[in-house]
């Protein structure tokens, strides 16, 4: 899976919303509400590598792979940056960005859930 289906797959869970940050933070960050699910570095030397959310067990199981690493500031909070997407099984990826979007949809509360839901015509 490249960065472009990367993208397109984090783009279309329902009630995703992208948002480009410049500097300093350079990222390109994908939510669901309020609640980030998964993002890209967008600035030279990292550019595209890619973060999303992990259960604990996730989070030593890929943090033990080569190109995969704990989030930098984030990694306290179980989040991994895959240095190439490209070189990572589709399938685990796709599971894995699935996994991070359920947790975030579920923090969020049944209001706030319901409005980011219904702006994308999914409720």
């Amino acid at each position: 899976m490249n960065v472009a289906a990367v993208k397109r797959c984090c783009a279309a869970k329902p009630g995703a919303t992208s948002q480009r940050s410049g500097e300093p933070w350079n990222v390109l960050v994908y939510s669901v509400g309020d609640k980030r699910f998964a993002y890209f570095k967008t600035s030279e030397p990292e550019r595209w590598r890619f973060s999303v959310k992990v259960t604990p067990d996730r989070f030593l199981e890929l943090t033990d792979m080569p190109g995969v690493k704990p989030a930098r500031f984030m990694g306290r909070f179980r989040w991994v940056t895959i240095v190439d997407v490209a070189a990572m099984d589709a399938a685990y990826l796709r599971e894995l960005i699935d996994w991070s979007y359920r947790h975030a949809l579920a923090s969020l509360t049944k209001a706030r859930r319901a409005r980011a839901l219904d702006a994308n015509g999914m409720t």
